[in-house]
């Protein structure tokens, strides 16, 4: 059974909700304060964090930056106005997904499982081994130069989705529908976001090339 984390300063929303995700074998633990949440995922056995933007101490955004320095723990955002603004900052601090308030509890769910599919679905029993890079599909490691590179789950499927078929350019939309399915609510300039913290995590690989218009491909070649 899936235990997730809620950091929210409403103390209110903790019971019902809990309830709620009982129905889907979620167990749901709630921190009302940024630093009571990073203290509880330094215990472990937290599968995935629900984190309000809004909040004490420090502002969701840069609880997550804290939480990405240690974790790649999924991170779903929860925004008061799912505004543009706080999506893409949210995605370029290392969000797996983001919800606004006020939100429907099956949407949440849904979106809770995703991620957790996502993050614990990929192709296994292999080594794939390209130029100063290799993905460790049965540990979900991967390696730059023999060093580690710490992803975020939706940063790692992304990187397998590309070196399933290298040098083949995968559209927008194929990378929407491939990661997070075809009624996704994210948008070309989240893959870009995405896309962007992969390539920042790579160098000094030129491992991600852009092709204008078209889409992504890995640039690098397999090795046997």
């Amino acid at each position: 059974m899936p235990t997730l984390l809620l950091i929210d300063d409403d103390e209110a929303l903790e019971p019902p909700l809990a309830a709620y995700l009982k129905r889907f074998d979620f167990t749901l633990e709630a921190a009302h304060r940024p630093s009571q949440g990073l203290a509880r995922l330094t215990r472990g056995g937290i599968d995935a964090v629900i984190l309000d933007v809004m909040l004490p101490e420090m502002d969701g955004f840069e609880a997550l930056r804290r939480i990405r320095q240690a974790s790649p723990v999924p991170v779903l955002m929860l925004t008061a106005r799912g505004e543009l603004s706080d999506r893409i900052v949210g995605l370029e601090s290392g969000a797996d997904d983001y919800l606004a308030k006020p939100f429907e509890p099956r949407e949440l769910a849904a979106r809770l499982q995703t991620i957790l599919r996502r993050a614990r679905s990929a192709p296994s029993g292999a080594q794939w081994r390209f130029d100063r890079l290799v993905i460790d599909t049965d540990r979900r490691e991967v390696l730059r130069d023999g060093e580690p590179v710490p992803l975020t789950g939706t940063e790692y499927e992304l990187l397998c989705l590309l070196a399933r078929a290298p040098q083949k350019v995968l559209g927008r939309d194929e990378i929407l529908n491939r990661l997070r399915g075809t009624d996704a609510e994210l948008h070309s300039r989240a893959v870009d976001i995405l896309v962007s913290r992969l390539r920042r995590k790579l160098e000094p690989l030129d491992a991600i090339k852009t092709l204008r218009n078209a889409g992504y491909a890995l640039a690098l070649p397999r090795q046997p």
